[in-house]
């Protein structure tokens, strides 16, 4: 079983620059995230939800403030540091697949494989593919799948190194109701497996009643109580 990762967020601050002034897309943040916790991410559009799973991510640095993971402060991490944390320690699921189109199923999800360096087992992507029920679909290019198809091949992609932490961004939000139930259905299933920490962000209040636990964004801001804590959901069945 994976070794899930906590998250911690000590005073988190993103601001930018833009010609019409500052924008403050993280604006003071306290939050700790216990390991193996699944959590969705919620606020209207332009709250800071993305910019706020990518500090965690370590796709770019806070303003200031510090992010924790497992105890290892990667908002200080010269950048290609924080990219090697983000290839052994992170799976990423993105609204959009962003599958490589020249590559097949399989290949798109060894690549993250290739990456890490680790690629002594060559059948460990074909084994998550069909755990995924696409068996009959790793050989195929990404414009011959459907879109839920191509989620779960970069669900896959995101899983398959066995990350403590999985970060997803509206991973239904381009997929009809019913592919998002089955995305959602199996995106529980391996976390549960795998003892992941799972957080989603997620304009779907469905796809947050699965999850344990629900934050909050406004303004950049978290609002569920003066000490931003998060708030718990009905219990869920899957």
């Amino acid at each position: 079983m994976t070794t899930a990762d906590g998250v911690r967020l000590e005073g988190l601050v993103k601001h930018y620059r833009t010609g019409a002034g500052m924008v403050r897309a993280v604006d003071g943040i306290d939050l700790e995230i216990e390991p193996a916790s699944r959590v969705a991410i919620t606020g209207p559009s332009g709250c800071g939800k993305s910019t706020l799973l990518g500090l965690i991510g370590g796709l770019e640095a806070p303003t200031r403030g510090r992010v924790l993971l497992g105890g290892l402060e990667i908002s200080g991490l010269p950048e290609r540091h924080r990219a090697r944390v983000r290839r052994e320690r992170i799976g990423f699921i993105f609204q959009s697949d962003d599958l490589l189109p020249f590559l097949t199923a399989a290949e798109n999800v060894s690549l993250q494989l290739a990456l890490r360096g680790d690629g002594d087992d060559p059948d460990r992507s074909r084994r998550l593919l069909a755990d995924l029920g696409l068996a009959e679909h790793t050989d195929k290019l990404p414009d011959q799948l459907s879109g839920g198809q191509r989620q779960r091949v970069g669900m896959a992609r995101a899983l398959v190194h066995r990350p403590g932490l999985i970060l997803a961004d509206e991973p239904t939000g381009e997929l009809d109701s019913a592919a998002s139930k089955v995305v959602i259905d199996m995106l529980l299933a391996a976390q549960r497996q795998m003892g992941a920490t799972l957080l989603v962000v997620t304009h779907d209040p469905e796809v947050a009643r699965r999850l344990d636990r629900t934050l909050r964004l406004r303004d950049g801001r978290l609002v569920d109580g003066p000490t931003a804590d998060v708030t718990a959901n009905e219990p869920a069945n899957a």
